[in-house]
């Protein structure tokens, strides 16, 4: 995610902090060590989702930490109901097996009237006059069941909806089950909203933005996904595109670019091979770096993939993203017959949207 930096990696996958969790940092400064303890268990929340996901061979490329939680950036949806349940479910139940593990040594370290004080203390304010770790350690604690809980509740984007989602899907297939979690997450979002007005509870109303915006964004993208389903590569392949020799310079390049609606080009060598693929960012690297009379083969990308002209336009879109690549070429029979690109896609679901 932009505007994020790494700070460790945990089986492959990048634990990022976003710059504005700094801010939260500030704000609760005197916290500090509270909000570090209480963000580790939100990572390992996320890591657990993170690490079933992968046995489901769903990639995650990365965790980002937000002042609002934590998100893992997984490649693409998964496919059927009972991965999504599972993936889901495990975020909480991890911080469930804390809660369940801690319960008694820390009862029996600090006494009942500390451990239960410290939750009590999520909803009535108190604290005690002399500072104690103790307290603050119950806290950290009680952390992980109020995650857990809030994480259940059954609304879209929290972990509840999903696995209610999961369940319905089975009777009442994906879309509309979509559609029934994110009305439930506006719901949430309206109720949180509407408490946080009342009270003057601020982080209750961003919370409340923040779950209405995510529920929505949900809705959309499992509308996108039911469009592109729809369609294969073949369907919106031009019927002629440009093709570029690894020994072309950069200024013909340029000079093609200005004149024809193509900015993207599979690199042909001999037998009809490709050899590689150049996008425009490539072009204006290159001729900064090499000067309009630089080669092609200078700046083009050998590993790149190429998608079958019968994938679906859903799948070619999780490869874009995944690469984090506007452009791919198109193989059929081991030859280059085309490229597809992002504005391809998106032309085919403003237009067929509205349809579904």
């Amino acid at each position: 995610m932009r505007g994020s930096f790494k700070i460790a990696q945990v089986a492959g996958i990048s634990i990022n902090v976003h710059v504005t969790f700094l801010l939260l940092l500030i704000v609760f400064g005197r916290f500090f060590f509270f909000v570090l303890a209480v963000f580790f268990f939100v990572t390992l929340h996320e890591l657990a989702h993170s690490l079933v996901a992968k046995k489901f061979g769903i990639n995650v490329k990365e965790i980002t930490l937000l002042p609002i939680g934590g998100i893992a950036s997984m490649a693409k949806m998964p496919e059927k109901p009972y991965q999504e349940f599972f993936i889901s479910i495990a975020g909480p139940l991890t911080n469930i097996a804390v809660v369940v593990i801690f319960y008694f040594p820390l009862r029996t370290l600090f006494g009942s009237d500390v451990f239960f004080g410290a939750l009590g203390s999520f909803f009535t304010g108190y604290m005690p006059a002399d500072f104690k770790y103790g307290f603050v350690i119950c806290q950290i604690y009680w952390v992980n069941l109020i995650l857990a809980i809030f994480n259940l509740l059954p609304a879209f984007p929290m972990d509840g909806g999903r696995i209610l989602r999961s369940l319905l899907a089975q009777r009442l297939g994906f879309r509309k089950a979509t559609k029934i979690a994110v009305n439930f997450g506006h719901i949430f979002a309206i109720l949180f909203g509407y408490i946080g007005l009342m009270h003057g509870r601020i982080i209750l109303l961003i919370i409340a933005v923040f779950i209405y915006m995510a529920a929505s964004s949900e809705g959309v993208h499992v509308d996108v996904r039911a469009v592109l389903r729809k369609f294969r590569v073949k369907d919106i392949l031009p019927t002629n595109f440009l093709t570029l020799a690894p020994d072309a310079n950069l200024a013909k390049v340029l000079e093609l670019i200005f004149h024809s609606h193509q900015e993207d080009f599979p690199v042909i060598g001999p037998s009809d091979r490709m050899l590689g693929f150049v996008t425009r960012q490539d072009v204006v690297n290159g001729i900064h770096q090499y000067g309009v009379n630089g080669l092609v083969s200078s700046c083009m990308r050998q590993e790149i993939p190429s998608v079958r002209d019968q994938e679906t336009l859903y799948d070619v879109q999780n490869i874009m993203q995944e690469r984090s690549v506007k452009a791919l070429p198109v193989t059929k029979g081991g030859k280059v017959v085309g490229i597809v690109t992002t504005e391809d896609i998106s032309r085919v679901y403003s237009m067929m949207a509205g349809r579904s």
